[in-house]
């Protein structure tokens, strides 16, 4: 009995290694298929029946065939090197690289400005201009308004500082003999973060710079805050986005030297708890994106890794300074790089040299310019304004260009849109229905400080998510919608400034139509101007302006003021006559806002409020303002202002000019 036990069990035991046999020799052909069809485009297909009988796997069998596959891999270039075929060895470690490098090159080779025209894509490396990068700082956060930033920084004495390549970010002395794992560059909105990082991957994918990494993974805050409810372990993360990398059936990303790009964090919507959240080693354990990314951060998962985090700098304290090794910084363009866009995008010599020109007589522009989407702004301006007015003025103030933006794009939805001429009345009822919307969403998100939206959040300003597609697809230069891997859309306004031209627009049109101060602490009309059609008067909009606006600690209003002061002028409004009504602003009105708001410079200490004031005034034409005795000016020109020092404050020296 005992014999014929064994000899059933050693009959199994055959049958069942026989199964096996064939089970290992089927799974070794299915992937030395895959490899063969990598390596070789040109290798056939399977056929369709073949295709029908894969097995389809459940998530815990899909993981471990892909565990299986990359064991399998280790052992066929083991076997490759045994025989001394080296370079088919190394083609085959590569094969992963080589798709992710032509599905990045495909993603970032063209940008877009404005409009994208169809059949007609912007190369990046024929537009890119170098941005000016500086290495050092902190990660500490700066709330100030980011052009007040800007500005500050023009006044500043120049340092020596040290530029850096966008290329040469982790090869930066930090001052430490540790190699550089996370860094977090900082930059203002617009000044062209997200173009750097799409360079950094695109000259990575081009073989053109860092050649020493395996893997760059370029990820956007946008795209993750749409898995906030999802769980991942880090692997399926990458696999997720990078689905070459789950076809090559790699798991073990710390055999590789790997670049993880996390771009935008001031746009996160993730907790990112780093005081609360469990840690995780293991980069094959799912969890939440929040904790993925804490434990990224910290360097508790994938430690050989490096990390590159781009953020605005209001936001830059959201990651730990311990797990940051250097902080870098995008100055935008200096001003030779000013001069090499215009330039670039002009090639009539003469045109570039008159903008080029212009932009330097105006200082609230020149300092501007900095950022590159406001150059890309004013461009499109003086092309129209230069192509329509022969001879014509130019605009000087920032209300100017942001009100011949906004006519440009209402005649490109005219034209290009509804099939009309350049000559037709463009501001159709469609089309101020549309800037009205938006520009109620400019508002009430920037009260929030939001600048990237979601549905939830366009429903709360009563914009239906159709509706914002459209405006998306016509004022597309304006208002953009973006989608992310699971289609989710993200809206956004272009730039931040844009943002807060039409919320002042919103606020100057709610007043001229109803009477109603969006800013006062009441906002609703009164009896009296109900029953006797009484209208308050524009001067108290302005004060009230003025005064919520120097009650601001970081100066997030300012640019909004200089907007709403800038639409009181008669000549503005005539520009966009056909969107808005004459709100009766008088030339006395704008005196009297002048001299309200000369009276707050010479009771205001602080010096960015003080200078944020004057270019009020230069939004306001006001050519001779009444300077407070502690500011000195120069002979009788007194467009030039001499800010030499402040009552209690620190002393700016040498003594630097606001222009107009």
């Amino acid at each position: 009995y005992t014999s014929l036990n064994n000899k059933k069990c050693k009959y199994n035991f055959i049958v069942w290694f026989q199964l096996l046999e064939k089970n290992i020799v089927s799974f070794m052909k299915s992937e030395l298929k895959k490899m063969q069809k990598v390596l070789s485009p040109d290798y056939p297909e399977g056929s369709a029946g073949q295709k029908e009988d894969e097995e389809v796997l459940d998530g815990e069998e899909e993981e471990q065939m892909r565990s299986s596959g990359e064991a399998f891999l280790k052992i066929t270039l083991n076997l490759l090197r045994r025989m001394k075929q080296e370079e088919l060895a190394d083609c085959l470690q590569s094969m992963c690289q080589h798709e992710l490098k032509s599905n990045l090159k495909k993603k970032f080779q063209c940008v877009f400005e404005g409009i994208p025209k169809a059949g007609n894509p912007t190369l990046l490396n024929q537009i890119y201009t170098e941005l000016y990068i500086t290495e050092g700082g902190t990660a500490e956060v700066n709330e100030e308004h980011e052009v007040r930033q800007i500005e500050t920084a023009s006044r500043k004495p120049h340092r020596p500082e040290t530029p850096i390549g966008q290329e040469d970010l982790f090869k930066a002395s930090s001052g430490g003999e540790e190699p550089i794992r996370t860094v977090m560059t900082k930059g203002v909105a617009g000044v062209g973060k997200t173009v750097l990082t799409q360079k950094f991957t695109l000259d990575w994918a081009e073989d053109k710079a860092n050649q020493d990494i395996q893997f760059t993974f370029p990820f956007t805050f946008r795209e993750l805050n749409v898995l906030k409810e999802k769980k991942f372990s880090l692997v399926e993360l990458v696999h997720h986005f990078f689905t070459e990398t789950k076809e090559a059936a790699i798991c073990r990303f710390e055999e590789f030297p790997v670049v993880f790009i996390f771009d935008g964090l001031d746009e996160c919507r993730l907790p990112l708890d780093f005081h609360n959240n469990e840690v995780l080693t293991d980069v094959t354990e799912s969890t939440s994106v929040d904790v993925l990314l804490t434990n990224l951060f910290r360097g508790n998962l994938l430690p050989s890794a490096r990390l590159w985090i781009t953020t605005r700098p209001a936001a830059a304290n959201q990651i730990p300074p311990d797990c940051v090794g250097l902080v870098t910084e995008v100055r935008g363009f200096t001003d030779p790089q000013k001069e090499a866009y215009f330039r670039k995008r002009f090639r009539d010599e003469e045109q570039a040299s008159r903008i080029i020109s212009h932009i330097k007589t105006s200082r609230s522009l020149h300092i501007m310019c900095h950022i590159p989407v406001f150059c890309w702004i004013t461009a499109t301006v003086l092309e129209d304004v230069l192509k329509t007015t022969e001879g014509g003025e130019l605009p000087k103030t920032l209300t100017e260009m942001y009100i011949h933006f906004l006519v440009v794009q209402s005649k490109v939805k005219k034209v290009k849109f509804d099939g009309g001429a350049e000559t037709d009345q463009h501001w159709s009822p469609e089309t101020r229905k549309m800037t009205e919307s938006l520009g109620k969403l400019a508002f009430d998100q920037l009260q929030k400080g939001n600048l990237i939206f979601y549905e939830s959040d366009l429903t709360e300003c009563g914009i239906d998510i159709r509706a914002a597609s459209v405006y998306s697809g016509v004022f597309t230069q304006i208002f953009r919608e973006e989608r992310g891997l699971y289609q989710d859309q993200v809206f956004c306004f272009v730039h931040l400034s844009v943002q807060e031209f039409l919320a002042a627009l919103h606020v100057h049109l709610t007043f001229s139509k109803s009477g109603v101060n969006l800013l006062a602490e009441e906002q609703t009309t009164s009896l009296w101007s109900k029953v006797f059609r009484y209208k308050p008067e524009p001067i108290y909009l302005y004060q009230s302006a003025v005064d919520k606006a120097s009650q601001s600690r970081n100066g997030h209003l300012d640019l909004f003021l200089r907007f709403l002061l800038g639409l009181s002028l008669e000549t503005n409004q005539t520009i966009l006559r056909g969107l808005l009504r004459q709100t009766g602003s008088s030339s006395l009105t704008n005196q009297r806002t002048a001299q309200y708001i000369k009276r707050m410079i010479s009771e205001n200490h602080s010096p960015e409020k003080s200078i944020n004031l004057f270019h009020c005034l230069n939004e306001l034409n006001d050519d001779h303002p009444s300077i407070p005795p502690h500011y000195q000016v120069e002979g009788r020109d007194l467009n030039v202002i001499e800010l030499s020092t402040y009552r209690g404050q620190q002393q700016l020296l040498p003594p630097r000019r606001v222009l107009r």
